[in-house]
């Protein structure tokens, strides 16, 4: 008797969560309608007596939670007060998908089950209405109307049958392949890498049904993967031939009228600092001594709106794209490489137009006038930032008085900015070594030194002054419309879990105060964390714990920077917010009236979302070469520290070479781990063991697969 009453009340628990499941889908389902107990049970096929019984329990409870409320006597509604919401709908291959609101935070997600999604695609702006939230569960709702389509088209590669085709996603966005009919194949055969617009998605249909746009190549060739990456994100892997026809027409001579409006230069020491391979020159230094002792620094920079007007086949071009991309091993140009490494490109030995802020300053690097105007030069030597170091280590090179003024000049001028509470961000970059066929031979680091700092310095001061300028303007009156760099204050919340985080490693960071305080904090552990093996991670949590820098019409300071103004003036062939504060500003200095802020405000806002899927891609195309590199290396074992932790698996990256793979949870075989999200770390129930953020690892390379960029590592015990 005892023994079946035990079976009993187990069934009974089971059966009781399967039931509350059951009747909240049901009446988040039926939001509209009122049931009374009788045809909720009916509705739901429920015969037993003690099912009814339980049923009538359920329906208290959730009275007694507000999940329903009684509309009349023994009638019973889900409590949807018609709440709707407008924002980004994230889709998961998992099926895990989820809604950001506009106006919430990262912590707002609200989950939307598959049946509720009305197919919505990933990143599509989408309205909700908020199902009833059922105590201890997460917040639900249903997609009643997709606003914006954000992405149509996918890459992956194909799987062609006889009568039609798969096309099976490189990433994991969507959780069922592309079908497309043999008719919209557009020639591509098995295994091509391809891009596929989705043309429709029934609603009863499992899968969505596409057309081939393009076909990228065959699958695991250099080219065909890395417009793969591109084509993934969106960004363009090849010029328009009519833009790239028009940037031909452009006369290349400079008209003597053009340099009698400018400011000559072309007598003045004037070089350029870039990196090795570059062939972009939007910046070039000229220095020279002034009989009352102090220097003259000009800040020269490639004066792309002479030769591109505003709303022409390359300007509409230039703003499509709002940025050039850098992937592992190549540029994909803003510009036609007519423009971009030719005719504004300030190389040496030739007559260049630019748009200067030229500075009078002392030996301490205090500026005493500085002007902006409109320069002609002509380059006298392109150095390379190797070839700059040189000379700043050595003492020794081509105008190595004029580098080690700059240098010492630069000097100062970054110990004032960081008087001034800048934070120093300095971390190191992944470059490969490739051969021809863009094999990754080695992996090495790239550092900022001195050269590159000295530049950087004289680039802050040339934006910063741009944006003093146009927006410092007497207390009384309106700055006209501008296009500024902004960077906010860090997340208050973010700032807290930093400093959670770092505790445990013997690490402290002021998270109040005021603001040169907490960056002055910020600075001292990033000190502290130099050369430690927590100081990638740490760095990192740091960054992600920072606001984004992004462009806005509205000026909140630059916090990084530690800038009250600041812009982006100094980089126009490869950045068209640069461009498009080369034209204000000549408007401005013109006399010209203010412009519409709706306008530029939206015209920011894009820059800002191209920018962010530029450094995707580029992500995309390390991650890619990362896995490549390690891809012959498999069984071999590597010194690593535990970089991720997720409810899946924890990521670890290799010491030797930054390479990061992942462990997962189902091969941490020795207990039952679960994810403790708070601390950053997976703990065994049984044994307590944990693996956190920071921990060091022996691992050995298990898998490399190429088309999801993805190792996997397997843990080697000592």
């Amino acid at each position: 008797m005892s023994k079946k009453k035990t079976v009993h009340n187990t069934d009974k628990r089971k059966n009781k969560a399967d039931i509350i499941n059951s009747v909240v889908n049901f009446f988040n389902r039926n939001s509209g309608e009122s049931f009374s107990h009788k045809q909720v049970v009916e509705r739901l096929d429920f015969k037993k007596p003690a099912e009814k019984q339980l049923i009538i329990n359920i329906l208290f409870d959730l009275l007694d939670d507000a999940f329903i409320v009684e509309t009349s006597r023994g009638k019973y509604k889900s409590n949807n007060r018609g709440l709707f919401l407008e924002g980004t709908f994230e889709r998961r291959s998992n099926g895990k998908n989820f809604f950001v609101p506009d106006d919430g935070e990262d912590s707002s997600h609200v989950f939307i089950a598959e049946r509720n999604s009305a197919h919505a695609m990933n990143r599509d702006r989408v309205k909700v209405q908020m199902l009833a939230k059922c105590k201890g569960r997460d917040a639900e709702g249903e997609v009643v109307e997709i606003l914006e389509r954000r992405q149509t088209s996918f890459v992956g590669t194909l799987d062609v049958q006889k009568q039609f085709a798969f096309l099976v996603l490189d990433s994991k966005i969507l959780a069922n392949d592309i079908f497309i009919p043999k008719e919209n194949l557009k020639g591509g055969k098995d295994g091509d890498k391809a891009l596929v617009e989705v043309v429709e998605w029934p609603q009863r249909a499992k899968n969505p049904i596409g057309k081939v746009i393009d076909i990228l190549g065959q699958a695991g060739e250099n080219n065909t993967e890395m417009n793969a990456i591109l084509a993934e994100y969106g960004l363009p892997y090849k010029y328009p031939e009519k833009v790239e026809a028009a940037a031909d027409k452009i006369p290349e001579d400079i008209a003597a009228e053009e340099i009698a409006k400018r400011e000559d230069f072309r007598n003045t020491t004037t070089f350029t600092i870039d990196p090795r391979d570059a062939k972009d020159f939007d910046d070039a230094l000229s220095v020279k001594k002034l009989k009352n002792g102090r220097w003259e620094i000009g800040v020269h920079i490639a004066d792309v709106t002479h030769y591109v007007q505003e709303g022409d086949i390359i300007d509409k071009e230039g703003e499509s794209r709002a940025t050039s991309i850098y992937l592992v091993d190549r540029t994909i140009p803003m510009l036609p490489e007519r423009l971009s490494n030719g005719l504004c490109s300030l190389r040496p030995n030739e007559e260049k137009l630019c748009y200067a802020t030229i500075f009078e300053m002392d030996d301490d690097a205090n500026i005493k006038k500085h002007r902006i105007v409109r320069t002609v030069i002509n380059s006298d030597r392109r150095f390379t930032y190797e070839e700059a170091q040189t000379i700043i280590e050595t003492g020794e090179g081509d105008f190595k008085e004029e580098v080690l003024k700059l240098n010492d000049l630069a000097r100062k001028l970054r110990a004032k900015r960081f008087d001034s509470g800048a934070i120093a961000f300095d971390r190191h970059e992944v470059r490969f070594e490739i051969d021809e066929q863009g094999k990754p031979l080695s992996v090495y680091f790239k550092y900022a030194k001195e050269s590159n700092k000295l530049v950087e310095e004289f680039m802050l001061l040339a934006n910063k002054t741009v944006a003093e300028f146009v927006g410092k303007v007497p207390g009384n009156k309106t700055a006209k419309t501008f296009v500024y760099r902004i960077h906010d204050v860090p997340n208050a919340q973010k700032m807290e879990n930093l400093s959670e985080f770092i505790y445990r490693f013997g690490y402290k960071v002021k998270v109040d105060g005021s603001k040169t305080a907490v960056s002055k904090s910020i600075n001292h552990l990033l000190d502290e964390v130099s050369g430690k093996p927590e100081e990638n991670l740490i760095s990192t949590i740091a960054i992600r714990a920072m606001a984004k820098a992004v462009y806005s019409t509205v000026n909140v300071g630059h916090y990084g920077l530690a800038f009250d103004y600041y812009t982006h003036f100094t980089s126009p062939i490869r950045r068209y917010p640069d461009m498009m504060v080369h034209r204000l500003l000549t408007r401005y200095l013109d006399g010209g009236r203010s412009v519409g802020k709706t306008l530029y405000e939206d015209k920011c806002k894009h820059s800002s979302d191209m920018e962010q899927l530029a450094a995707s891609a580029e992500r995309a195309s390390i991650k890619y070469k990362q896995v490549e590199y390690m891809s012959d290396k498999l069984g071999q074992v590597f010194d690593a520290v535990i970089s991720g932790i997720t409810e899946w698996g924890l990521y670890a990256e290799i010491n030797e070479n930054k390479c990061e793979g992942m462990v997962p949870i189902r091969d941490l075989d020795d207990d039952f781990y679960e994810f403790d999200e708070k601390n950053y770390c997976l703990r065994g129930r049984r044994k307590k063991r944990t693996y956190s953020l920071g921990d060091p690892l022996t691992i050995k390379v298990a898998k490399a697969n190429l088309e999801r960029k993805q190792l996997d590592f397997a843990l080697v015990e000592d």
